[in-house]
């Protein structure tokens, strides 16, 4: 009876809504190894083009498993081995070899900077997510540093600027290695940054917003270079905007933890 059992479970096997988040993170992983690739060949704006490929399946595969219901564990590892690959490896190699590999030794340690602290700014992720106290839920709408694809397209203005440009200034040794560590000192940093999850627009900004859309998606189809390189220096200056934010709820929070007590004890609910 209990081997009939076995045997009805594993032809019922698993749904394809289940495995529909890891295909897409494992087309991701593939565009990060072949921007490895492009980069090998000297193709560097096919490279960028593949690391914001893999960036853009990166986006989907979490929110499409929150859809259908079928997060798991696997699944969330998987995502984080392929995310310290594509957005921590793949920009540091492709910098080094657009650009850090004329910096000698020196350019090499810098490019060893940035996948460590992908990988420390991931571990960091995941050892948070099993964790025994849970955070406030307000925290979801907050990263603790930058996310590692948008720290992966941040360090590669200077490359974008250089395709926009047609100049070999943008990727000087010097201005690319400090634009590397600058992000990789900000993907492991404890800043809050928005995640753009559970935000809720008003209504009286929802045209100003979709004409702002249109006005992005101008520049991205008329110059593309520029417009990634604009939209991470957007993202750059709201950084003090989400600090402010963040500093202001957590304010909100320990306040309301504070007088629910107080009004316990008023009522007569203390024991002492």
């Amino acid at each position: 009876m209990e081997r009939d059992v076995r045997n009805r479970r594993g032809l019922r096997g698993f749904s394809v809504n289940r495995l529909i988040p890891n295909v897409l993170t494992l087309a991701a992983l593939c565009s990060g190894l072949t921007a490895i690739r492009f980069a090998l060949q000297g193709q560097f704006r096919l490279a960028v083009i593949a690391i914001i490929v893999a960036a853009i399946f990166d986006a989907l595969d979490g929110r499409v498993a929150r859809r259908l219901g079928v997060t798991s564990q696997f699944g969330a590892e998987l995502d984080s081995l392929s995310d310290f690959l594509c957005f921590g490896v793949t920009p540091a190699l492709v910098l080094y070899l657009a650009s850090l590999k004329d910096g000698g030794a020196l350019g090499w340690v810098v490019t060893l900077m940035f996948p460590i602290c992908s990988a420390l700014r991931l571990a960091r992720f995941n050892t948070g997510l099993l964790s025994d106290v849970p955070p406030p839920a307000w925290t979801g709408s907050y990263f603790t540093g930058v996310p590692a694809p948008a720290g992966a397209l941040l360090a590669l203005i200077p490359l974008l600027v250089s395709f926009e440009a047609e100049a070999a200034w943008p990727r000087h040794p010097l201005l690319v290695g400090v634009v590397l560590l600058a992000v990789g000192g900000l993907m492991v940093s404890r800043l809050p940054t928005f995640s753009f999850k559970k935000g809720r627009i008003p209504r009286h900004l929802v045209l100003p917003g979709l004409l702002g859309a249109g006005l992005v998606m101008g520049v991205l189809a008329s110059s593309p270079w520029i417009g990634v390189s604009l939209l991470g220096l957007v993202y750059v200056g709201l950084i003090p905007f989400s600090w402010m934010a963040y500093r202001r709820q957590a304010s909100q929070d320990r306040h309301t933890n504070d007088v629910v007590p107080l009004r316990a004890v008023d009522g007569g609910v203390s024991q002492d």
